[in-house]
């Protein structure tokens, strides 16, 4: 596969990267659905797959160039490129924009999953009645985790870890948000916030030469956390990547048809017209992180009025099915070059 790749196609991966990363950042969108729609999702999938034994046997006997090219590590590195750009570019700006703009933000995405479901079902032939009822279970859970109510915070290190397992879902399995998933299992704030802040004033110190963080135990918890919440992310995604490297497989339509429910359950969660619902002390005052910014807690969604605004926002819908169908057509493109 590298081998055919173009300077171009590899300026692409870079940016498709970037998509993946700024979609996992926002609780509801999958960055799975984004490697989906832009054709590199099975790649994505067997790539991560050669993350085994045999690649950390090839790592540890120091043939890094052998390693490397097992686990398509040009891919990889520019795709994980990506998303480490977008985590400090990207992301940044789509926090000013659901800040200032959250209606709208939220009125893209909805129009690119519901691009996605129109990309992926027009595709697929293989209907009967086994892809017809895993296509109405991935509806069932996708609604489901739209409407549960968030747990408390926990930041027992086993719940951590299996915390980092589910994160990376979003990046393996279209239509599962990591990122909202964080928020029902209550450690949205913990790993993606406060561990992550700690981390970085640690760093900042150490280049500064200040080492009294050791002394620090409140930054120390933080950063066991953030350390066990990444082990449990690595484990994730490898073991998800073998699961579904496996079913994908062997059951490729009953798995393809499960993924258009769950894309179509996630309508629920990323449904614009809908009200943030921030953690609240018993005063009645709003629980910050350490950040300083407010807790989400849930959302109250609800019907738009006819306005002004609504029609916006619907126009915005629209932009964001555009966007997918002009992945789609770069990603069929892609394919026909490399067949």
């Amino acid at each position: 596969m590298e081998s055919t790749r173009t300077l171009t196609d590899k300026i692409f991966l870079i940016l498709k990267g970037l998509g993946m990363g700024a979609a996992n950042k926002v609780p509801g969108v999958s960055g799975g659905v984004v490697a989906f729609v832009a054709g590199f999702y099975e790649e994505f999938i067997y790539s991560l797959k050669k993350v085994n034994i045999k690649a950390f046997k090839l790592l540890i006997n120091g043939r890094f160039k052998s390693f490397f090219n097992y686990i398509n590590g040009r891919f990889l590195s520019l795709l994980f490129l990506g998303m480490i750009i977008s985590y400090f570019s990207i992301s940044k700006v789509l926090d000013y924009l659901i800040k200032y703009y959250e209606l709208y933000v939220w009125s893209v995405f909805f129009g690119m999953i519901i691009g996605s479901i129109y990309y992926i079902n027009k595709d697929f032939k293989d209907w009967n009645l086994k892809t017809y009822s895993s296509l109405a279970i991935g509806i069932i859970v996708g609604l489901s985790i739209s409407f549960f109510n968030p747990a408390k915070e926990n930041d027992n290190l086993w719940f951590v870890f299996f915390c980092g397992i589910i994160s990376v879902s979003g990046m393996t399995l279209p239509g599962f948000s990591g990122s909202f998933i964080l928020i029902l299992l209550g450690n949205y704030v913990l790993l993606l916030v406060d561990s992550v802040n700690a981390l970085y004033d640690t760093v900042y110190e150490v280049l500064g030469g200040n080492f009294t963080f050791t002394h620090n135990l409140e930054r120390i918890r933080m950063l066991k956390v953030l350390a066990v919440f990444t082990l449990g992310s690595v484990a994730g995604l490898v073991t998800f990547s073998h699961a579904l490297s496996y079913i994908l497989k062997h059951y490729k339509s009953i798995t393809i048809s499960a993924i258009i429910g769950f894309i179509i359950g996630s309508l629920g969660v990323v449904w614009p017209w809908k009200k943030t619902v921030y953690k609240m002390d018993v005063g009645g005052h709003f629980i910050l992180d350490s950040a300083d910014q407010k807790i989400i807690e849930n959302y109250e969604r609800f019907i738009p009025e006819l306005n002004t605004e609504t029609y916006y926002a619907i126009a915005f819908v629209c932009f964001g099915i555009a966007i997918v169908l002009a992945l789609e057509w770069y990603g069929q493109k892609t394919r026909k070059t490399h067949e």
